[in-house]
């Protein structure tokens, strides 16, 4: 199983996906332009631009083409969540979203934009300004979320500690996406009360300063976010299959510890902190209804990855 499991690491396209940016994100940080009002940006989910006594915080994503084509209102929401996720891991509030969107055919626009409404009636984040090309040959929609957080209470993706327990926190009450038997939807079905408070956990563990490091999971699933953790922090981490716990809706659809290691998990985050602080952690998560429970450890070697069981373990990237 251990093998089969790092394999399926190795060959995840998302995972790699995010292991070929590393050149492109360097050339940029050297060569644009740098000012001392950022706190801190590449390599976080939300940038932090001081403000007085509080950060300003900003989040881009882009939405792939195949997903819009084939399921443009499902984008068009999806392209809300994403930004808002990258807010509330760092312990922010969003406040607002910019969208970028391109279309060719206008019917298909129309359903774009209704799911883009719906998010931001669902996350209650007003859609201030924005960009869209109803003639275009092709199909765009990105959006940018800002948010505001105490600068005492930000949580880096960047700030992971040799030692830290590594946290997996999960909305077991969720069901497969329409679009995608890899994404697992927690919030479509469930009114804004419900999925507004899951993600007040984050700030409240924010704001008792609890955790190190936090990272939404994304599309490259629990291993490609905890790569690019452990990459932005200078770390590695030695995670046990062992502990990954699928929720039960998933089980009893057959699905494979394989597969659920690669789903898009919304409303689930990985947390790095002290063995002190992480117990207090998980029983505020499970206050909030969210499943969380230690899956492996913050490790010195830079730069890897690794997954262990009971008996062994393996490096399954080292970048």
């Amino acid at each position: 199983m251990l093998k089969k499991i790092a394999e399926s690491i190795q060959q995840n396209l998302n995972v790699l996906e995010k292991k070929e940016l590393t050149e492109i994100i360097k050339y940029i940080n050297n060569n644009s332009y740098k000012t001392p009002r950022i706190f801190s940006d590449i390599g976080e989910d939300s940038a932090a631009v001081e403000d007085d006594e509080k950060f300003v915080l900003m989040t881009t994503d882009r939405i792939k083409t195949s997903f819009i084509e084939n399921f443009p209102f499902g984008a068009g929401f999806s392209s809300i969540l994403v930004g808002i996720d990258d807010i509330y891991c760092c312990g922010g509030i969003p406040l607002a979203a910019s969208v970028i969107l391109s279309f060719t055919d206008r019917t298909k626009g129309q359903k774009i934009i209704e799911g883009i409404c719906e998010g931001s009636r669902k996350f209650k984040v007003p859609i201030i300004r924005g960009h869209t090309n109803a003639s275009s040959q092709y199909y765009e929609l990105s959006t940018t979320m800002i948010g505001e957080i105490k600068k005492e209470d930000f949580i880096s993706a960047k700030t992971a500690q040799i030692d830290d327990n590594i946290i997996l926190v999960s909305d077991f009450d969720g069901k497969v996406g329409k679009a995608n038997k890899l994404y697992w939807d927690t919030v479509t079905f469930k009114d804004s009360e419900e999925i507004l408070k899951k993600r007040n956990a984050l700030n409240v563990i924010a704001k008792k300063h609890l955790a190190n490091a936090s990272k939404d999971i994304s599309n490259g699933g629990i291993f490609g976010t905890m790569m690019q953790l452990i990459k932005y922090s200078n770390v590695g981490a030695d995670v046990s299959i062992n502990k990954i716990l699928i929720p039960q809706n998933l089980v009893d659809l057959n699905y494979t510890l394989e597969e659920y290691i690669k789903m898009y998990l919304t409303t689930s985050y990985i947390i790095t902190a002290s063995d002190q602080n992480s117990d207090q952690i998980i029983k505020i998560f499970q206050n909030y209804n969210l499943h969380a429970n230690v899956i492996g450890k913050i490790i010195k070697k830079q730069h890897v990855l690794r997954v262990s069981d009971d008996k062994k373990s393996i490096d399954v990237i080292e970048f």
